[in-house]
């Protein structure tokens, strides 16, 4: 039978003969004098290639002759090894070739480096456009998919690691299963979950979860460490990585660097590590260019709004931007649109924020303005910023007396904090409302900005006056634009929101893929 000339020839069980000196490249009768030793030794040589910077020969031979083709060698130049022109003759082990004809082999190396894999020897025929790439056989399954996906166009397949299941790491599965099939076909990317995790325990399937992903996790007995999902990848040769962070978790952003160092491209709607000292900060941004990977993370503030993205583009073009305003919690948002508009007390508008789900089971977390802090020090750091979280002026919502009280007798005693709203509120200029946001201004072309998170009135009939709902808002001021401020502004928290744009950071990545 004719072979298809386009197949991929795959062999296994393969061995490279290193053969190096000094100074005999190209010198007449070398490689007449290696391949008579090893036709005597009748060992079948295959593809053969000279290293000019090495002043040196690779050889592939069966991995069951490499020991002899090594001592054969060795005895053919023991005097050029007693001289020293000869420095090394040994074998790597353990590796496959992979054969086939591309038309842009660029393109092919530059997808296997992504995923780190750095061919050991690299044999073309130029006339044929035929390539024989040799990898370590740990390496050489996933060598083979991405070859088969640049050649052959197939689906190209994305694994997914998603940690954390909770309101927003369920709603994405959720979504990713349901998507799956129509990305397929309309992109041509295959996206596969893989790897399940809470804090305690993880759960891996190479097939990719289905529906019942959540008895898998249920069921799984592995610790869930990231050591077990980075074995869990090279086991399984998987290309293609991403892991997406849907925790609070201050301790799993310590493992970015190592995943990004063992081939995960990072996508997160975790604040911790962007809000992190500006060393530890700028060290990830180092490690993800050192390895080709990025860290995608629009979430970070504003949900699912194009907030992150528009900023960076603004300031990558040389817009300047010269300050960004807003009410950047969607709970805040809930909280002070409400208290502004109705009779009713701050405690009643509080605490039904709270029976709505809309503000964190202890309600301090967001009026201490921590959170709405973290997002303006993000957005800082977008406009290459040096400010540190302790740069920022916070206007703490909650009376020093109840900050180190139990949850439960916080809420008991909310009451307490209603005359002061009430007064606030009440000695505002006529047509006011109150508004809770963040303000990052000051000469933004200098190393640090001014940094403000604070309770101000602001007209009824401005932008800012106008928010309803638990709607966020951010005004961007640019030299361009003026006074009049590019607005964004929608629906700025909220699982289904916050997951389809963390659905949106894996896509932008797997298009890049």
């Amino acid at each position: 039978m004719k072979s298809n000339a386009n197949e991929i020839k795959f062999l296994k069980n393969r061995s490279i003969v290193k053969f190096e000196g000094q100074d005999f490249l190209g010198e007449i009768g070398i490689d007449g004098r290696v391949f008579k030793a090893l036709t005597f030794a009748r060992i079948s040589v295959g593809i053969i290639s000279q290293q000019a910077v090495e002043n040196g020969l690779s050889i592939l031979v069966h991995e069951d002759d490499s020991e002899k083709a090594v001592n054969c060698l060795i005895e053919e130049f023991a005097t050029e090894r007693k001289s020293g022109k000869v420095t090394q003759i040994y074998s790597i082990n353990n590796v496959s070739v992979i054969g086939f004809v591309a038309e842009d082999l660029n393109k092919i190396l530059s997808e296997l480096a992504r995923n780190n894999v750095f061919p050991l020897l690299l044999n073309q025929n130029s006339s044929e456009k035929r390539i024989n790439i040799v990898v370590t056989s740990s390496q050489d399954e996933k060598t083979k998919n991405i070859i088969e996906s640049e050649i052959f166009k197939k689906p190209k397949t994305v694994h997914l690691a998603i940690i954390g299941h909770g309101n927003v790491g369920k709603t994405l599965i959720e979504q990713v299963l349901h998507s799956s099939e129509e990305i397929k076909r309309r992109k041509n990317i295959h996206l596969k979950v893989v790897a399940v995790a809470n804090s305690r325990k993880i759960a891996f399937n190479k097939k990719g979860f289905d529906n019942q992903w959540s008895d898998e996790v249920f069921a799984s007995e592995k610790t869930s460490e990231v050591g077990e999902l980075i074995n869990f990848s090279k086991e399984n040769q998987l290309e293609n990585l991403i892991v997406v962070d849907n925790t609070a978790s201050k301790d799993f952003v310590k493992n970015y660097h190592a995943l990004a160092e063992n081939g995960f491209d990072l996508v997160s709607s975790n604040k911790i590590f962007n809000t992190l000292p500006i060393e530890e900060y700028r060290k990830l941004r180092y490690t993800l260019n050192k390895n080709n990977k990025r860290y995608l993370y629009e979430t970070n503030v504003g949900a699912g709004l194009p907030l992150i993205d528009t900023i960076k583009l603004l300031h990558l073009s040389g817009e300047n931007i010269t300050r960004i305003k807003g009410v950047f919690s969607g709970t805040l948002s809930y909280v002070f649109n409400n208290f502004s508009l109705r009779d009713d007390k701050f405690s009643t508008i509080v605490n039904e924020a709270l029976e709505k789900g809309f503000t964190e089971p202890d309600p301090r977390e967001d009026l201490s303005g921590n959170d709405v802090a973290r997002k303006l020090l993000i957005l800082a750091r977008e406009l290459d910023l040096i400010n540190e979280f302790n740069d920022i002026n916070i206007q703490n919502l909650v009376p020093e007396a109840l900050l180190s009280v139990s949850k439960q007798e916080f809420l008991s005693r909310l009451e307490e904090l209603d005359e002061e709203y009430d007064k606030i509120k009440k000695n505002q200029e006529p047509g006011h409302v109150l508004r809770y946001v963040g303000d990052l201004h000051g000469d933004l072309q200098k190393e640090k900005g001014n940094l403000d998170v604070k309770l101000i009135s602001v007209p009824a009939s401005s932008a800012l006056g106008q928010l309803k709902g638990s709607d966020s808002i951010f005004e961007i001021y640019t030299e361009s634009y003026g006074e009049n401020p590019i607005v964004i502004m929608g629906a700025g928290a909220g699982a289904k929101v916050t997951a389809r744009g963390v659905f949106g950071d894996i896509l932008r990545l797997s298009e890049t893929k």
